[in-house]
């Protein structure tokens, strides 16, 4: 079984070639995971896609933009941990990413308890 980690390295990179677009790699996320790696992956990603009209504008800034995204997918490749300080920069604005839940019961009370901004249930 591929870990979560290679499966996020795998979709990054499939974001990078332009195989896949970033709302379907969120999509393909795992889900309901406590992997703070994961989650700041998913924030650069989403920040990727957000970047989209300054990347077009500002190459230097898409090839390093395109270079961090690389590093994050090789460090989730390798099972690593991303470094402690940047997932303390996603942090600081997020308290965790907007990942999809579960489709069960679990995940369902997970999804209202965030709607209704009370915090999870446990």
């Amino acid at each position: 079984m591929v870990s979560d980690r290679k499966t996020v390295a795998e979709l990054i990179r499939k974001v990078l070639i332009s195989q896949i677009c970033v709302r379907e790699a969120i999509i393909q996320f795992p889900r309901d995971t406590e992997d703070k790696s994961i989650h700041a992956a998913y924030h650069a990603l989403v920040h990727f896609e957000a970047d989209e009209d300054l990347r077009r504008r500002d190459i230097v800034y898409k090839e390093e933009q395109d270079d961090y995204l690389e590093m994050i997918a090789q460090t989730l490749d390798e099972e690593e941990d991303l470094p402690e300080n940047l997932i303390k920069n996603y942090e600081q604005y997020y308290s965790t990413a907007n990942l999809l839940h579960e489709e069960n019961t679990k995940g369902f009370f997970k999804g209202f308890w965030k709607f209704l901004n009370i915090g999870e249930k446990k």
